[in-house]
């Protein structure tokens, strides 16, 4: 497996449609407002996060049990910003839009901004032939109220190329989350 540089995701995300939408450079700023990056970096890509979040919450007293995932369990938000409670965790997507080819599996990693404030981003492997926009499950690990930025960069991408393709893909398999394109909870 090699790490692909940017010439390869700028390559594969314009004429395969690997990324969509694409921005093919690091943005800092907009409008000469300061923001957390986003877009093409040296050997990655850093996704933003849309404007649409699910805030877990204990209002109800649900248990959280992925074979029966119950919609009390949290409350939906649509907005710019998102905070994210005291040791709580929040369900969001990606603006962007991924199709994976057949031979690349990619690792998320979050931003070293959102680290240091105590917010740790996870997201599970994209793996060959998966595509949709990708749910990111950010986790506030701070006794203190914590601000997600949406439109703005929260996580890297890192691209993994194989040697040889791989016998079974997601897509072969029928993947229960291929195509999704919002905030995605978890399938028994």
């Amino acid at each position: 497996m090699s790490v692909k540089s940017d010439r390869w995701i700028r390559h594969m995300a314009q004429h395969a449609g690997m990324i969509d939408p694409f921005v093919p450079e690091q943005i800092r700023s907009q409008t000469g407002d300061p923001i957390i990056s986003f877009g093409t970096s040296s050997y990655g890509y850093d996704v933003r996060c849309a404007p649409e979040f699910k805030i877990f919450t204990n209002i109800n007293s649900v248990i959280v049990d992925p074979k029966q995932f119950n919609n009390d369990s949290f409350i939906n938000s649509y907005s710019d910003v998102c905070i994210i409670p005291p040791n709580s965790f929040v369900l969001a997507r990606t603006i962007e839009y991924f199709r994976i080819p057949r031979d690349v599996l990619v690792i998320c990693l979050g931003k070293s901004t959102y680290a240091r404030c105590g917010i740790i981003v996870n997201v599970t492997p994209l793996e060959p032939e998966w595509e949709g926009c990708v749910t990111l499950e950010f986790s506030n690990t701070t006794p203190l109220p914590a601000k997600i930025y949406a439109n703005e960069g929260v996580a890297q991408m890192i691209f993994l190329q194989a040697d040889e393709t791989c016998m079974m893909s997601y897509r072969d398999r029928g993947g229960k989350y291929q195509g999704q394109s919002g905030v995605t909870l978890p399938k028994p």
